[in-house]
């Protein structure tokens, strides 16, 4: 997967530092340390801080922690055409509205796909900003997060204060 990243930048959030990589289309991962398909180390060059797209995914972050709207940066992670879909799909959920994987798949008319579409929210790429954190459990649980529950349960926190 390193070899579809160009450039890094490390960034504090209030949750923890993350990862930014892009691509040559745009942003293509959003990593919190230590999380689930974190794809480790990155072989490629850190930004010196001049490229536009890490600076807008900085900037995205920094208006998000504060409630504040944001644009998001262009965005191109990697992976198959389904989970594409799906992580298109989670941008259409808006914060402090949670979704239920169940009509997540309903609406991409995969309604007997819940479970792959589970396995797709959980591989998304891009933490924080493609909101894979609004997915919860039928029953409004907070199910899985890559990133750790405390985490999820904090976005989601911070995004019902910011409506």
């Amino acid at each position: 997967m390193t070899s579809h990243h160009l450039l890094q930048r490390r960034l504090a959030t209030p949750l923890g530092p993350l990862t930014a990589a892009r691509s040559a289309a745009g942003l293509s991962g959003l990593w919190f340390d230590g999380q689930k398909h974190h794809p480790g180390a990155l072989t490629v060059p850190v930004d010196d801080g001049q490229d536009p797209v890490l600076a807008a995914t900085a900037d995205a972050l920094a208006a998000y922690f504060s409630g504040r709207p944001f644009t998001l940066p262009p965005l191109d992670p990697a992976g198959t055409a389904f989970q594409r879909a799906v992580w298109r799909s989670l941008l259409d959920i808006p914060p402090g509205a949670p979704d239920t994987y169940g009509r997540l798949a309903q609406r991409l008319g995969r309604a007997s796909a819940a479970r792959a579409l589970g396995a797709a929210v959980g591989r998304n790429p891009i933490s924080v900003l493609v909101p894979c954190h609004r997915v919860v459990g039928a029953d409004g649980s907070l199910t899985g997060y890559a990133g750790g529950l405390a985490r999820k349960q904090a976005l989601l926190a911070l995004e019902r204060a910011a409506a």
